[in-house]
């Protein structure tokens, strides 16, 4: 006689899900060590049919560079599973001007990601008027030089400024370091103009562009990210249900004082409050 296990229901609040949205760093991994139950998890919402999609605002890094992180945690995925801010602001970008030339303050991800859409990365720019768009993102290898090219481009030519994301800091296995923010805020600071777009996360762009690619509803979606004004905030402007992970920056008291704020101001954005709170991934299925 063979036994045939049951197969491991979703808690009520996910129950029509059929598309999960994933934020990696803190959510399926901390630095190079997998999270707990994040490997199973995510095993058992494939074997429901659930569409599994990454949204991270890590523009460094290539798609196929997550591909290859994933399958040390025995995690397979497609490049075409991963929608960073670099790919999202490429595509964006396209939209606007093909074959554009662009000055980039970023890494390999972003100049990679530009470049496989037809666009052409002018690192030292004879014309500054020949530069259609300055393009930031994290670089850790940011300098003045980076600095007063992005400037000129903007003040004295015609380029337009865009960011691939806003955030102020980059969670490393030990604390945190600056984020692309710091690199943004530098380019705001001496040219008195602010990005056009930010396309990464809390802005909506991307799970936007996810829902359209697969083509789901968003109510039939969902994102699970530990960052609240990032993860929580972009999946509640795109109308999806918001799942705070506390593995990662995010705390149970932080969203309580949250809450407690939310009652007491009347310019609050509830947009940061998370549907849902789960300690770790394995909470969504039930006992």
């Amino acid at each position: 006689m063979v036994l045939v296990c049951p197969m491991p229901k979703l808690i009520d609040k996910l129950s029509n899900i059929k598309l999960a949205i994933f934020d990696l760093d803190g959510v399926i991994y901390r630095g190079d060590a997998l999270i707990p139950h994040a490997d199973k998890i995510i095993y058992e919402l494939k074997e429901q049919s659930i569409r599994v999609i990454y949204n991270s605002n890590n523009s460094t890094a290539t798609r196929k560079t997550y591909v290859e992180k994933l399958k040390k945690f025995k995690i397979n995925t497609n490049a075409s599973d991963f929608y960073t801010s670099a790919s999202i602001t490429s595509a964006e970008i396209t939209k606007l001007k093909r074959n554009a030339k662009i000055f980039v303050i970023g890494e390999r991800g972003l100049r990679e990601e530009l470049q496989s859409f037809g666009h052409k990365i002018i690192t030292e720019p004879l014309n500054i008027k020949e530069i259609d768009f300055v393009i930031v993102g994290l670089d850790r290898d940011f300098n003045y030089h980076k600095l007063a090219i992005a400037q000129k481009c903007i003040l004295e030519g015609k380029a337009k400024f865009y960011a691939t994301n806003t955030d102020s800091t980059l969670p490393v296995a030990r604390g945190l370091k600056p984020g692309s923010g710091a690199m943004v805020n530098a380019l705001i600071t001496c040219t008195n103009t602010n990005p056009e777009r930010i396309f990464g996360k809390p802005e909506p762009f991307g799970i936007k562009m996810i829902l359209n690619d697969t083509r789901v509803s968003a109510k039939n979606a969902c994102i699970f990210g530990d960052r609240l004004n990032t993860d929580i905030l972009a999946g509640n402007r795109a109308g999806i249900i918001s799942i705070a992970v506390l593995t990662g920056v995010t705390s149970q008291k932080m969203i309580e004082d949250l809450k407690i704020k939310s009652r007491n101001s009347e310019n609050f954005d509830i947009n940061l409050i998370p549907d849902l709170v789960i300690n770790d991934l394995s909470e969504i299925i039930k006992n």
